[in-house]
């Protein structure tokens, strides 16, 4: 593995960073990008910043080009994930579950129609969904679900509960697993449903966290009616459709270009704080501790960039794909928390106040760094996959 571009990485990068320094939004408040107060204000932005991506020939890289994408390959993606977050383009989470999620999903098993209809409204940022997989008692065992889907004429209708539902409110369609046998065996029972948002039968609560917001749902299914038609896959084959999804979420992350962002704001930060008679980056234990992550970081970047080498040779992500998640979440908590503890309590006050650091920054990572080894399977599950999947060891 050679970590230096290419010539054509190289004009592939170039070409990246020119077009994001042409078009980035460099201010929130400007005309162009008024300045979102709310979650709902923030999806606004992002369907419109996903717009222009489109437009500028950025949206939907790794897809291919029948759907409207660049068809470039793992490496060439992960070039643009770096380029992107090293210039803090905007967080586009809540895009990101129809962009990374269900395209992929729907190109890989979704039914012609299926395709037709919705990959182009995502990759154009027309529509924005949200993934109900999780329940209160099914969470990294996604298989105990226990919202149901009844079979009724052309239809199935759903009765159930999902929850921690990322920007419910905000979406306008759902990726739903429901159990359609109750009968069967835990993963053989199972659909994967396309279900519209406006669908009578919905309610949404929304779940403030302890950063002040409220990203997450609770999400209540009474007699949802969802077409028959709507299924990817078949009835009761959802599980596999399920399995493909996960297996997206899991192998297309670049957290090594947010984490080191990070790190570079956190280094600036340090120059930048008082501390004493001089600045907390005079401190050698400062010093000492940032160039600790600064390797730590190095580590992470081969790891990805192995992950990426074998998913391009062989087309299926190594081992080093069951390492990653672990490592960047609890590499996240503890840069976070280093963070608070370099740059002293005005890294705790929050946004707006003119006492914060980096307008409140720190404070909202500090906070929303504890979900990162829960999200996307939690450290004690993806620990379980290492010993047994990786290194072979018994249950």
């Amino acid at each position: 593995m050679d970590l230096r571009d290419s010539p054509a990485e190289a004009a592939f990068r170039t070409e990246a960073r020119a077009w994001l320094e042409a078009n980035l939004p460099e201010h929130w408040g400007t005309p162009k990008y008024p300045k979102p107060e709310t979650p709902a204000e923030e999806v606004t932005f992002l369907r419109a910043w996903q717009r222009q991506l489109f437009e500028g020939g950025w949206a939907g890289l790794d897809w291919p080009r029948e759907y409207g994408g660049r068809d470039v390959d793992v490496i060439q993606n992960l070039i643009w994930q770096e380029e992107y977050t090293r210039m803090r383009g905007p967080n586009q989470i809540s895009m990101s579950v129809g962009t990374s999620l269900v395209g992929p999903t729907l190109m890989a098993r979704g039914a012609d129609w299926q395709k037709e209809r919705f990959l182009a409204p995502i990759l154009k940022g027309e529509e924005v969904w949200c993934q109900g997989f999780s329940e209160p008692n099914a969470g990294s065992d996604l298989a105990s679900l226990k919202t149901r889907g009844v079979v009724e004429g052309d239809s199935i209708v759903v009765q159930g509960q999902k929850t921690w539902t990322s920007f419910a409110q905000q979406s306008d369609w759902c990726i739903l697993v429901v159990r359609t046998d109750p009968d069967a065996a835990r993963h053989k029972g199972l659909s994967f449903l396309l279900v519209d948002m406006k669908t009578p039968g919905i309610t949404i609560r929304p779940l403030v966290e302890m950063t002040g917001h409220a990203w997450f749902n609770e999400v209540f299914f009474d007699d949802v009616r969802v077409p028959l038609e709507n299924v990817v896959g078949e009835i009761n084959g959802g599980w596999d459709i399920v399995i493909t999804t996960l297996s997206v979420e899991r192998g297309s992350s670049a957290q090594h270009a947010r984490l080191g962002a990070d790190l570079d704001l956190l280094i600036q930060a340090a120059r930048d704080t008082p501390r004493g008679e001089g600045r907390a980056s005079d401190d050698p234990a400062v010093r000492q501790k940032l160039a600790g992550f600064a390797a730590e970081m190095m580590v992470m970047k081969m790891s990805v960039y192995r992950n990426a080498w074998a998913i391009k040779e062989k087309g299926l992500p190594g081992p080093e794909g069951s390492t990653l998640k672990v490592l960047w979440s609890e590499l996240d908590q503890r840069l976070k928390a280093a963070a608070i503890e370099i740059l002293g309590p005005r890294a705790l006050v929050s946004q707006g106040d003119p006492l914060a650091i980096d307008d409140g920054y720190w404070a909202y990572e500090a906070l929303w760094s504890r979900a990162a080894t829960i999200y996307a399977g939690t450290s004690e599950v993806q620990r379980n996959i290492i010993a047994t999947r990786v290194l072979g060891l018994p249950r």
